[in-house]
């Protein structure tokens, strides 16, 4: 299952590498990364909807992760992804926008790997 992960903040490409090293050693998943929600559309296009699944941060300069689920939402339709929106702050406001433009899941930071690999393991 290939994986888009969405986030401003660098660092979570080598933690989430960490984290799944087991299962990108055993393709089960392949994740690629964006740091941007400009860069997450223009990564998108060129994978040509490969990506099965989206994780993406609400809050990042710029495109928000909000405005970035509405582009998905809209542009990638046959198959859609499945679309989980990670935010620091699980307040209401930002959880009924997310599941009203389409998001699928809401994890919060700090995420919870133990959790995020049983909902992926359902997935694969």
């Amino acid at each position: 299952m290939k994986i888009l992960v969405v986030d401003d903040e660098k660092d979570i490409q080598s933690l989430f590498l960490q984290r799944f090293r087991k299962e990108i050693k055993n393709s089960e998943l392949e994740f690629v990364f964006a740091f941007s929600g400009e860069e997450a559309l223009s990564t998108l296009k060129e994978m040509k909807q490969e990506a099965v699944l989206i994780l993406s941060d609400i809050n990042m300069p710029g495109m928000s992760g909000l405005d970035l689920l509405e582009q998905i939402k809209k542009k990638y339709v046959t198959p859609p992804p499945i679309v989980m929106m990670i935010t620091a702050y699980g307040d209401a406001e930002n959880y009924s926008n997310a599941k009203r433009l389409g998001a699928d899941e809401f994890l919060t930071k700090p995420l919870d790997f133990n959790n995020l690999k049983s909902i992926l393991k359902k997935l694969i």
